[in-house]
């Protein structure tokens, strides 16, 4: 592995209705993903605040893009030298809240992406609570040379969402989620995971709350499909590096991006 190739970390941790605790939590998740090396650090959807089922309490513990939990974020982006990619409850309007991703850095928030496709499937109805982020919306950042897209959990099922982000030149596609179990759930999980790594020649990088609500199953995933490393159910860690040269000889022996014929285009 070259020495360029820098190490990013899902961290797999089941985020409480304690916004304090939750912030207590990922700083010693960051803290040990940090120590192992990671210099991309991914938490899961919700990680400031989740309750299970959804109810009024999400609005009451929403917060603004420059609040506590981004703040805190902040600080320790800056202690550790690394970029943090965690699901926010954020603050909306008419009693609904966004579901929100923000990858930040010492230097502030360097891109924020909303839930485009809420989970109003399996029995669930997510837009109940949830305001939906608009389409066409492309949320990407860089770090160590990587270019990185932001998408959430039951995004992962639309593939376009992942086109969009590689249109905009992304290599390596982040997934917070809280992927519900359920008959056949960790397999649709997995499967689409190394579904978006093929079809995009590109990384992926998952982190799932751990059972007994999600899956579990957090991993990275590099451009041939191959999970390079995971978690298992509970909470964890797992580290693994993205090698530019495997995602650049992967793209020249499969150039399906440069061969695809068909655009992604919003639908209302």
């Amino acid at each position: 592995m070259p020495a360029s190739a820098p190490l990013v970390a899902v961290c797999q941790f089941a985020p409480q209705d304690d916004r304090a605790q939750n912030r207590r939590r990922i700083a010693e998740l960051v803290a040990e993903a940090a120590r192992r090396g990671a210099r991309v650090i991914v938490l899961p959807e919700y990680s400031s605040f989740f309750v299970d089922p959804m109810d009024r309490s999400l609005a009451v513990n929403a917060e603004a893009l420059d609040g506590e939990f981004v703040q805190a974020l902040q600080r320790l982006a800056a202690e550790h030298g690394a970029v943090i990619v965690a699901g926010l409850v954020e603050r909306a309007d008419a009693g609904r809240v966004r579901n929100t991703l923000v990858a930040v850095s010492d230097a502030g928030v360097q891109a924020v992406y909303r839930k485009q496709h809420l989970y109003d499937a399996f029995g669930q109805t997510e837009s109940d609570w949830i305001e939906p982020g608009n389409t066409g919306q492309t949320s990407v950042f860089e770090a160590d040379g990587i270019r990185f897209g932001m998408m959430t959990c039951y995004d992962l099922r639309f593939p376009e969402v992942a086109r969009t982000l590689i249109d905009a030149g992304a290599d390596a596609l982040i997934v917070p989620a809280e992927w519900v179990r359920g008959a056949l759930k960790e397999h649709h999980w997995s499967t689409l995971l190394t579904a978006r790594a093929i079809e995009s020649t590109a990384y992926v990088i998952a982190a799932d709350h751990p059972a007994p609500i999600g899956v579990g199953l957090s991993q990275v995933i590099d451009p041939q499909g191959v999970a390079v490393a995971g978690v298992s159910s509970g909470e964890g860690i797992a580290v693994a590096p993205l090698d530019p040269a495997l995602l650049a000889r992967t793209r020249e022996v499969n150039p399906v991006l440069r061969l695809r014929r068909y655009r992604v285009v919003p639908r209302d």
